[in-house]
Parts: structure tokens; C-alpha cells; sequence
């Protein structure tokens, strides 16, 4: 199996294919040392997400372990992730800094 995604985190529900995977094709990713796969539902850019779970309007997206957006819409495993089905979350920076050592 060609590896073509990476999946940084288990708490990814979203994978970043390193290049174009078509309609059908597989998108596989090692997690913890072990090869995953999904087919992918539509067309996916090299450089962009593809849904690993079906997620429902409102979930939260998680890349490299982070919380990245949320979904607009219901989105299906294997189908692409990208600006058109997702948004930000307002993040407050200030209190995600608090008790971090200052820099100096």
C-alpha cells in the first residue's frame, strides 16, 4: 500500500493527502506504525484534507491534533475537506497563554 496522507494524531478526524487522490482511489496513512485506508468519495487535491469519519454540521475538525474549524455542513468519510464546507472558531488567545513561561 502506497502511503499518500498523513494522519499526525488519533484524535485526527481529518487526513492532508500529499498528493492527488481521484474519485475511488485510495487515501492511506500510518497511524502509530499501522497502514489505514479509506476510498475517497470525490476528487481530492494534493495538499488538502479528506474526512476520515462522517462528521455532522457542527462537529469540530481536528488536524495534527488541534481543533481547525468547524463543519458547515454534514460531511461524508473520504470526501473532501476544504474552506467551501468548513469555518473557523473564534479562539481567545490571551487565556490559551496564561500560565506559559514569558519569553525573554
Amino acid at each position: 500500500m502506497k502511503i499518500n496522507a498523513i494522519r499526525i494524531n488519533a484524535a485526527d478526524n481529518v487526513a492532508t493527502c500529499v498528493t492527488n487522490i481521484g474519485k475511488g482511489e485510495m487515501a492511506a496513512y500510518l497511524l502509530d506504525e499501522a497502514a489505514e485506508s479509506l476510498t475517497a468519495a470525490e476528487d481530492i487535491p494534493a495538499w488538502h484534507k479528506i474526512a476520515l469519519t462522517d462528521l455532522a454540521a457542527g462537529d469540530h475538525i481536528v488536524k495534527y491534533g488541534e481543533v481547525i474549524g468547524k463543519a458547515d455542513r454534514a460531511i461524508t468519510k473520504g470526501s473532501w475537506v476544504s474552506h467551501e464546507n468548513i469555518s473557523g472558531i473564534p479562539r481567545d488567545y490571551e487565556s490559551e497563554l496564561i500560565g506559559l513561561p514569558e519569553q525573554g
